[in-house]
């Protein structure tokens, strides 16, 4: 089973899809569950089985906008 950091923190989860390909998911933990993991990102809230998880880990803030001038 993979480790994952404490709710509230942002994380990049790679995950199966049913058809076998994986994909990420990128956002702020909301919860982790014995048998779910939730993250809230840019597609909006994921729920990822646990038994799908290949990786999970802990990653930075995104970067600052940059500003056009």
């Amino acid at each position: 089973m993979t480790s994952l950091p404490a709710p509230g923190t942002r994380v990049v989860v790679r995950y199966l899809l049913p058809d076998g390909r994986a994909t990420d998911a990128l956002g702020e933990l909301v919860s982790a569950e014995t048998d779910v993991v939730v993250v809230d990102g840019k597609r909006g809230i994921e729920r990822i089985p646990r038994g799908a998880i290949i990786a999970a880990k802990a990653v930075p803030p995104p970067p600052e906008p940059r500003r056009r001038g």
